[in-house]
């Protein structure tokens, strides 16, 4: 695996960096803010820059109020697979996955998606038995870009972060693998900008999974 043999552990993040779902993931939001009737005047544009991060978050900057944020989820959940088809896998992304298997190299899945959401995910697109372990939004568990959600898929897989890359899109995911002191790789095609992305100095910056499957071959 070139400079990169000494891995043993790829952990992926979810949105902007296996799967394009930023039309998934803003008509879900607008139908929910709607059937709840919470104001808003959210654009596709200000969710997209924004994505990766929790939606308590992501409400608070855009000055949205959201009373009972449980109850919005609960919604959210339920409608996202009426838009499920706007979401679509990234060019080489299963590829890779499938090269990363065939070597024994264990892969994982990290995402701030609550944990019953990311399964019923990746099951839709028939890629469950991928992974060796998935790890969504779990209560009590620090999200990125804390360290500990990529700690405790180490400890679950037996493995040292520093046998780990973790490939994000978002400066959540690269401060998260940092943090935990993993090896980082920045994919461009997701939804933060090759110069905001290059500001956390990973340890790889890719346009594809193209281009990570060349060096990680």
């Amino acid at each position: 695996m070139s400079n990169y043999k000494n891995i043993k552990h790829v952990c992926f993040d979810l949105d902007g960096t296996l799967m394009d779902s930023h039309k998934t993931i803003y008509k879900t939001t607008v139908k929910t803010l709607d059937e709840l009737n919470i104001k808003h005047n959210l654009r596709e544009e200000e969710l997209y820059k924004r994505i990766g991060h929790h939606f308590l978050n992501i409400f608070a900057d855009l000055d949205i109020t959201v009373e009972d944020f449980e109850h919005f989820i609960n919604i959210y959940k339920g409608y996202y697979f009426n838009f499920i088809d706007y979401s679509v896998i990234y060019p080489d992304a299963l590829e890779l996955i499938k090269i990363l298997n065939d070597k024994d190299v264990a892969v994982s899945l990290l995402t701030t998606k609550a944990q019953d959401q990311a399964e019923k995910i990746l099951a839709y697109f028939k890629m469950t038995q991928m992974f060796n372990y998935i790890m969504g939004r779990r209560e009590g568990v620090k999200t990125k870009p804390s360290a500990e959600p990529l700690l405790i898929i180490c400890s679950k897989l037996s493995l040292k972060a520093n046998e780990t890359l973790m490939v994000g899109d978002t400066e959540l995911d690269i401060q998260c693998g940092k943090a935990a002191g993993a090896l980082t790789c920045a994919v461009t095609h997701g939804y933060r900008t090759t110069g905001q992305l290059k500001f956390e100095q990973p340890d790889l910056i890719v346009k594809n999974m193209k281009e990570l499957i060349t060096l990680l071959e």
